[in-house]
């Protein structure tokens, strides 16, 4: 298996012109899968919330929740590169909180990068976080856990002014020093202009094809979401429907007495149902 890629492999791919591929994951089996198909990076995303707990949105999750699930990822791909997403209010209140929480990602969940959301807003706590020697990943455009603020779960930077200030976000975000830029359901001219722009590998979620690698849901890439499919995802296999068929042929074969049959069974040893009847007067 190749070597575990850290930040300095990843800006070596984008200056390659090599794409990098990321998905989300939440738990050790589909880890497992992720590393064993060769993934670049994992997310362990606050999109949990949804895909695991079935939440509305981000804002419930929590820190125990996340670090849970990113030590689960963590046992799963002990090679691959692991992002650990940091939930609602665990960076908001102050740059200390910002730096234990994100902190505690690396000594409880072993991942190598953290990710938040904002741009100019967060600047202070992305600096903190940083000169605590922690690699960080920015995410702009679309921001689920202000999602309220954008008027809901829109594209962003879809008229000048919008388009500007993703950008402006983006140039804070990159000066303050982070390692990684996510960009998410903005235009591909307005993600294109910031992967040009910037040294670093900036990856794309909605956001096109002009940037220096994908992300995706790994619930959405292998259909077990259902409650919705957002514009930009690529569906590539329907688990859910091969899942809920299987279900429904063991829920049929229990009420017609089809399962279980003689191969599944355990039956006691040579001679000791003879002496079970006898102690049991039969």
């Amino acid at each position: 298996m190749p070597a575990k890629k850290g930040v300095l492999e990843l800006h070596e791919m984008k200056r390659r012109g090599e794409k990098i591929a990321w998905l989300t994951a939440y738990d050790y089996p589909t880890a497992t899968f992720e590393e064993a198909a060769g993934v670049d990076m994992i997310l362990v995303g606050d999109s949990l919330g949804m895909c695991v707990y079935g939440y509305p949105g981000t804002v419930p999750v929590t820190m125990e929740q996340c670090l849970v699930h990113s030590e689960a990822v963590r046992r799963g791909a002990p090679n691959t590169f692991v992002v650990g997403d940091m939930p609602f209010m665990s960076y908001q209140i102050s740059d200390e909180e910002a730096v234990k929480n994100a902190g505690r990602f690396l000594k409880e969940a072993a991942v190598d990068a953290i990710k938040l959301e904002g741009g100019v807003s967060v600047i202070s706590r992305v600096k903190a976080i940083l000169d605590a020697g922690i690699v960080v990943c920015g995410h702009i455009g679309l921001t689920p856990q202000s999602s309220g603020q954008l008027g809901g779960h829109k594209a962003q930077g879809r008229t000048l002014e919008s388009a500007r200030l993703v950008v402006e976000d983006a140039r804070a975000l990159a000066a303050a020093g982070v390692q990684l830029l996510l960009v998410e359901a903005v235009p591909p001219e307005v993600a294109g202009f910031i992967r040009a722009e910037l040294a670093i590998p900036v990856l794309g979620i909605g956001a096109g094809e002009d940037v220096d690698g994908q992300l995706l849901i790994v619930s959405d890439v292998l259909g077990t979401f259902q409650a919705f499919t957002p514009k930009f995802v690529k569906k590539y296999a329907d688990l859910a429907g091969v899942a809920t068929s299987a279900l429904s042929e063991y829920v049929a074969d229990v009420r017609g007495a089809r399962f279980p049959e003689e191969e599944h069974c355990y039956r006691m040893l040579e001679g000791e149902h003879e002496r079970f009847r006898a102690w049991a007067g039969g």
